[in-house]
């Protein structure tokens, strides 16, 4: 506990220092901390420590940790790691706030359609791959070419009556420096303004990139949500 309250002391700290290097206030970033893998003892003691807004990769990991943490604490639950279609439903169901991960036509309608059967919207963000890597999901945007033709299938999205889509998500490569992944980054934060012209009907009010290892170029590139779990709670065991 003492652990994680210091790191936190730490991390929060560098957030601060690059916000005032950006110019931008304390409250234009969101620290979504990143819960997956640690017992829900942890959960516990990371909403004992003041943090609020949770992230988690697996629905029914994340619903093992809902169950521990009060609903008076305030917890905002996040869904940001890979959600197959198939677990729509489910995902739905667990009432996330946000889900970072919608990366497909299919799993919107999924996610539209479970929303309406209990009477809501869910809030998400469209996962986009800027950098053009194989390995990265999400809509391919990594060139102008590609989001014009994206263009029809995120309109589809907006217009789902279940989702109300937020904004973007992305993932930067694996890099040996931080500012290597500014770029893609920056990339992003020129996806949305050219969305939010183009595309209109959804809010494009959230950036959710960086990392422990990355964050403080995404901050500088505008990051509303940036994803930390390492830099709180040490290496995943």
């Amino acid at each position: 506990m003492d652990d994680l309250r210091a790191n936190l002391r730490t991390l929060r700290d560098r957030i601060a220092s690059v916000l005032a290097q950006a110019g931008r206030p304390p409250e234009s970033v969101r620290l979504v901390a990143v819960t997956k893998t640690h017992p829900p003892a942890v959960v516990e003691a990371a909403v004992a420590a003041g943090l609020r807004d949770l992230g988690e990769n697996y629905v029914e990991e994340a619903l093992a940790k809902m169950a521990v943490v009060a609903p008076q604490a305030g917890v905002r639950w996040h869904m940001i790691g890979h959600l197959q279609s198939r677990k729509a439903k489910s995902a739905a169901a667990a009432g996330f706030d946000l889900i970072h991960s919608v990366d497909s036509i299919r799993l919107g309608e999924k996610l539209s359609a479970a929303a309406q059967v209990l009477g809501r919207r869910q809030a998400v963000l469209l996962e986009c791959n800027v950098s053009g890597e194989a390995s990265k999901a999400g809509f391919a945007a990594s060139s102008p070419a590609l989001v014009d033709e994206l263009l029809p299938e995120l309109e589809r999205l907006v217009a789902m009556p279940g989702l109300t889509v937020r904004g973007l998500m992305t993932m930067a490569p694996i890099v040996s420096r931080a500012e290597e992944a500014r770029p893609y980054f920056a990339r992003l934060r020129a996806l949305r303004e050219v969305l939010a012209a183009r595309v209109p009907g959804a809010e494009w009010v959230e950036l959710s990139m960086g990392m422990t290892d990355d964050f403080e170029a995404a901050i500088l590139e505008g990051a509303t949500l940036i994803r930390i779990g390492r830099a709180i709670f040490g290496a995943r065991a």
